[in-house]
């Protein structure tokens, strides 16, 4: 896939409620149509229309220079834009919106696309002539999503489709429940992960891509920080083939390149990055799965801390991101919380592995309520194959233990999320534990982090669950003395069950003047 000019981010506190406002409009036509179906519908439009903004733009400048073709490809191949033939672009399509036949168009168009450009090749969704889809409706989505700019460079430079597929994929996610995880994975847990590893230049890897958020958040982090797309190398791999080709919109849309395979495929059984050592690794791999078919790998080179059980793939995933990790690289992913403490079937051996050999730089317990898939608790791990690399001081034989289980904000009735501030101080912490100036200096704080030292954690079994090591939370001293500050309270207790008493007979007598009497339990 070509590269495309990266999209700035400036400009995304504009349009305030934007994406909300399009994503209600939009689901206003949804029907009966289950959300796992209707997210290839709108997505599929989303890029179509994307791409077809982007072509029309240089087409239009290509047009006002007398002396080029505005029907030459290598136009387009030179501008790193996707070529759009003629029965394919959006003007075409919109024209046709009401028509009944309006869904093969679209399916043609995309069958063109995908020949004209062999890296979209098997990535677009082709079935909106299928006659489950009210052709009515989806000429109302077209006529929808066309009415914003999306390739066009103002809203390149405002990132606007970069936060309506962001948006959506959230919203699918949230939509579909327990399945749409497979796909996504909450910003803010992917904001914190990036915050913590600082992937500025390298080669970076997430074995479970899904729709590559991982990697979206990581340009995102490079261009905020001065650098340039193109400083990471991006390689990650998905074996679902609809999740696989949602990534494969994904990093098209923000002109991101990436290898993420030629095809969808299982990492633990097909690793398509077989000599990949990375510089920085992302993931969240699907909780706790039994049938990832570990009995065929019982000798499989990656094990070098233990055979992962047959019945549980959290180690196998640990020890697969450890396999494919640089000597001086840094890991970073999500896991069950029962990853930290289980000693079932070789778990407890295998933890305790990869402890001794000193890889394990921080743990860090989460919320509950992050994921729209699972309400079960999670924990972030850091793998460092290198505490003594250099760049900061010399971490060796020394753990830090984050306690962030009392962070994050309700966002809905069952969905909590790290606002900006609790990631800035995660992050900040770590840094600063790391030794970098720029964060200040580190302290332990009760209740929230510890640094503890191999022995440590040798002494509680080699279990890695924070909320052993952080004690906690100090009472805040409020200047008032122990002696006063319980006999106010035992006085305001004293008011309170007297207040009570009082209430209690008032309810007795009105309920006996209604003819009712309470009975004594027998």
């Amino acid at each position: 896939m070509a590269r495309k000019k990266a999209a700035n981010n400036k400009g995304n506190g504009a349009n305030l409620g934007f994406e909300e406002k399009l994503w209600a409009a939009a689901d206003k036509l949804r029907g009966h149509m289950d959300a796992a179906e209707y997210k290839h519908v709108v997505l599929g439009l989303i890029f179509l229309k994307y791409i077809s903004d982007a072509f029309q733009e240089l087409h239009d400048r290509l047009t006002d220079d007398k002396e080029c073709d505005p029907e030459d490809r290598d136009e387009y191949t030179a501008e790193n834009v996707f070529w759009v033939p003629k029965d394919a672009r959006w003007a075409k399509l919109q024209a046709a919106a009401k028509q009944p036949t309006i869904g093969k168009l679209i399916d043609d168009a995309m069958v063109a696309i995908e020949k004209d450009n062999p890296t979209l090749k098997g990535v677009l969704p082709k079935d909106y002539a299928r006659p489950s889809l009210d052709k009515t409706r989806l000429g109302e989505l077209i006529d929808l999503v066309g009415k914003i700019g999306l390739g066009d460079a103002e809203s390149r430079a405002k990132d606007i489709l970069g936060r309506v597929y962001e948006y959506f994929l959230g919203k699918f996610a949230s939509a579909e429940g327990k399945g749409g995880g497979e796909f996504y994975t909450p910003q803010s847990v992917v904001k914190l992960l990036v915050e913590m590893i600082e992937p500025y230049k390298g080669r970076i890897y997430d074995p479970c891509c899904g729709s590559g958020g991982m990697f979206v958040q990581s340009e995102k982090f490079v261009l905020a920080h001065g650098g340039r797309v193109g400083d990471l190398s991006i390689y990650g791999q998905e074996s679902n083939n609809t999740t696989w080709r949602l990534c494969k919109m994904n990093l098209a849309i923000r002109g991101i390149e990436g290898n993420i395979g030629p095809h969808n495929a299982d990492t633990f059984h097909s690793d398509l990055h077989k000599d990949l050592k990375a510089d920085y690794i992302l993931a969240n791999p699907p909780f706790n799965i039994s049938d990832w078919g570990g009995e065929r790998l019982r000798e499989d080179v990656r094990w070098k801390s233990g055979m992962p059980p047959v019945g549980n793939a959290n180690f196998a995933w640990v020890q697969h991101m450890v396999h494919h990790l640089a000597p001086s690289g840094i890991a970073g992913f999500v896991l069950a919380n029962g990853s930290m403490s289980s000693n079932q079937s070789g778990e407890g051996d295998i933890r305790r592995q990869i402890i001794e050999h000193d890889m394990v730089d921080c743990m860090i317990a989460m919320p509950g309520q992050l994921f729209y898939t699972t309400q079960i608790p999670v924990c972030l791990w850091f793998l460092a194959r290198a505490k003594k690399n250099g760049k900061f001081r010399d971490r060796r034989g020394q753990t830090l233990f984050i306690d962030a289980r009392k962070l994050g904000q309700l966002v809905d009735r069952t969905h909590r999320e790290l606002t900006e501030e609790e990631i800035a101080r995660i992050g900040k912490t770590y840094h600063a534990w790391r030794g970098e100036k720029v964060a200040g200096k580190y302290a332990d704080i009760a209740g929230f982090c510890k640094s503890a030292t191999t022995e440590e954690i040798t002494g509680h079994g080699f279990v890695l669950t924070p909320g052993r090591y952080v004690g906690a939370e100090e009472a805040e001293d409020d200047g008032e003395p122990f002696g006063d500050k319980m006999q106010r309270l035992t006085n305001t207790l004293a008011g309170q069950f007297k207040e009570s008493a009082r209430l209690e007979k008032a309810i007795m007598k009105n309920l006996a003047s209604l003819g009712f009497s309470p009975k004594e339990p027998t």
